[in-house]
């Protein structure tokens, strides 16, 4: 079990871990999760980079304040995150919400990052779980209050672990379900989860899409993993990356669902050591910057929404 160690930003505190050296990998995890969400492969990757896994603000270590849950209040905590560090750029590989950020760190700050690898990202279409969207609906918080009592939250964890090891495909994430509900026993958790949701999910879905702003991916590597198994967003958003971001490098694992670094770790790692091996890491121009800009998304914007670009056929990982 890797150290955890703390930073205090703006009066809160953060908590991350930090492995290896070499080029720096920032690991972002999902909604509700923590950097524990990466353990199956910290160990691995650190054996050729510097791997720094924060829990986001508002889970896991890290306090959970009223402040600002929003993708940009995010990626502005990273970028504050590594400049306290003397990080200057890096791989951001982000989970879920966490790929959201990524994105989103991308965006706000592309001369800090050297390429983006996405695991089930949030934001390449409208369709989500309805049990996240449940979160913003007004009876959540005394129905999680309940559930989160000592008692009933230890039949409802144990149950659901014991239905994880059941093989299927609506059953393989039920354990990383139970580690979020023993987490939202802490009503500050339960507090920053449902602002954050808010801020990005409505009862239609999806509030934030990179498709708007994807054409920029242009000046930077992309690859993005996915589960064929996925319950919380689905596999088939995966198709939208060869209209959106078309030189992206993209990867199905089979017999994996929401956390296919978990399901498959030495997968993943073999991944995400390639993607770093064969491609250059981003330059940021910011002449090509205003090219693009000029330029506009138009075009894959059109083919996106009318569905008339070809699709790419996407590797599959048994």
């Amino acid at each position: 079990m890797s150290e955890v160690e703390f930073v205090t930003i703006h009066g809160h505190r953060r908590a991350f871990v930090r492995k290896g050296s070499g080029p720096v990998l920032l690991l972002l995890h999902g909604l509700a999760c923590d950097h524990t969400t990466w353990s199956p492969v910290i160990d691995r990757l650190a054996k050729h980079y510097t791997v720094i896994a924060p829990d986001l603000l508002g889970h896991g270590l890290s306090d959970k304040p009223r402040a600002d849950y929003t993708l940009g209040g995010y990626a502005n905590g990273m970028r504050d995150l590594l400049t306290l560090l003397g990080i200057d750029r890096v791989t951001v590989v982000g989970h879920s919400f966490g790929g959201g950020i990524a994105m989103q760190f991308a965006y706000q700050f592309p001369e800090r990052t050297e390429r983006m690898l996405l695991v089930a990202p949030g934001g390449l279409g409208p369709e989500v779980t309805m049990l996240i969207k449940l979160i913003q609906a007004p009876g959540w918080e005394p129905v999680m209050r309940l559930l989160t009592q000592p008692g009933l939250r230890h039949a409802s964890t144990t149950a659901l672990r014991v239905l994880s090891t059941v093989e299927t495909a609506h059953t393989r994430d039920l354990d990383e379900i139970a580690d979020i509900l023993e987490s939202w026993k802490d009503p500050r958790t339960r507090f920053a989860i449902r602002h954050l949701v808010r801020a990005a999910i409505d009862w239609k879905g999806q509030i934030v899409t990179m498709s708007d702003r994807a054409y920029l991916t242009e000046t930077v590597p992309v690859a993005v993993v996915w589960g064929r198994d996925d319950q919380v967003l689905p596999v088939h958003q995966l198709e939208s990356v060869a209209v959106l971001a078309p030189r992206a490098a993209t990867y199905v694992f089979e017999l994996a669902g929401h956390f296919p670094h978990k399901d498959h770790p030495e997968r993943f790692v073999e991944v995400v050591h390639d993607f770093v091996r064969t491609t250059q890491p981003s330059k940021y121009s910011r002449a090509r910057m205003r090219q693009l800009l000029q330029r506009g998304s138009l075009t894959p914007v059109r083919q996106a929404e009318g569905g008339e670009a070809p699709v790419e056929p996407v590797r599959a990982l048994a």
